[in-house]
């Protein structure tokens, strides 16, 4: 079966067409963060004029590397949602175009069920099994006893991980992606900076990153009021075991109370070298997978994969009354 992924949620713009929901033929990513680094954050406006000037050279160009026609596609799978809502009504009405045109059934799936079927391209799913998902809008731990099976456990009630890790990257003065970039200082510092696990010790398993993330910013303009010298390794360093730790004490919890058979880390964040490394050092009793390193961030690929996983557990399609939704509960895709 061949699915047709398109995801467009924020400031990429990704193609993919995927095999029986394993197997990557092609996937075409067009990314605008060069664009937005100018404005230190994407600017939904441009991103979706920016969608606009390149879908349909990144379809053509997916079905390409496919060695493909659109003839040969058996289902379409879109990102509907949450998201960007100007971005996410591009690639959906992209993709309704591509269906009405070729007669291909639609399907709309939610862009962090993307995220957690990443993992499945190169590891194959042991239910039942705990997601961890971390990006710049969303920190969630997920339950899944089956395919296409999701109970969300907890989440942040506040920032997302991804966001704190940019707004702290914002006031040390780091280019934007901030992420990206505390990490690489962290790599190189050392943990020497007290900082707050917030809610490292509550009953559930909610995050919450806003306390952590001011008491970063405050520390930092103390230090630059009295003048002394701030180690920006060392403090991104610091800023990163607090991090981490929470978010590994909150999966351990989970997969203890749950006694689940594997854990998914998914999102962008999921590329952080720091949690990488802790997260495989702190559990060892059942294996711990994070997509490759190309798919962590956004693309079709995942879109595509968790497409044809959505279409083989409920045999149901879209019609062409598909919409974007900027708000969008993955737990009502069960």
């Amino acid at each position: 079966m061949y699915v047709l992924g398109v995801e467009t949620s924020c400031d990429e713009t990704s193609v993919s067409v995927t095999l029986d929901g394993k197997v990557v033929l092609s996937n075409v990513v067009l990314s605008q963060i060069d664009i937005h680094k100018e404005y230190g954050g994407v600017v939904p406006e441009i991103a979706s004029r920016e969608h606009i000037k390149g879908i349909t050279v990144v379809f053509d160009q997916a079905i390409k590397d496919a060695n493909l026609e659109y003839e040969d596609i058996d289902l379409i799978a879109v990102t509907e949602g949450p998201g960007l809502i100007g971005s996410l009504l591009i690639g959906v009405n992209a993709a309704k175009v591509v269906s009405l045109n070729y007669n291909i059934p639609i399907i709309g799936v939610h862009h962090i069920s993307g995220h957690i079927y990443a993992s499945h391209i190169e590891n194959d799913m042991q239910f039942p099994l705990i997601a961890l998902v971390v990006s710049g809008g969303h920190t969630e731990l997920i339950l899944m006893k089956e395919h296409f099976s999701f109970e969300k456990l907890g989440e942040t009630q506040d920032d997302a991980v991804g966001e704190a890790y940019d707004k702290v990257a914002r006031v040390l003065g780091l280019p934007y992606p901030g992420g990206p970039v505390v990490d690489k200082l962290a790599r190189s510092g050392k943990a020497e900076y007290h900082f707050p696990r917030p809610m490292i010790d509550s009953k559930d398993f909610n995050f919450s990153f806003s306390g952590l993330k001011s008491h970063v910013i405050n520390l930092n303009h103390n230090m630059k009021q009295r003048n002394e010298e701030i180690n920006i390794e060392n403090f991104c360093a610091s800023f990163q075991d607090a991090v981490t730790d929470v978010l590994v004490q909150k999966t351990i919890e989970a997969k203890n109370q749950y006694n689940v058979k594997q854990i998914l880390v998914a999102g962008g964040v999921a590329a952080n070298s720091g949690l990488r490394k802790k997260m495989k050092e702190s559990i060892t009793d059942i294996p711990v997978y994070f997509p490759n390193m190309k798919y962590c961030t956004d693309n079709a690929a995942m879109i595509s994969i968790a497409g044809y996983h959505k279409y083989q557990k409920t045999k149901k399609v879209d019609d062409l009354m598909l919409n974007g939704s900027s708000r969008l509960n993955l737990v009502e895709e069960n």
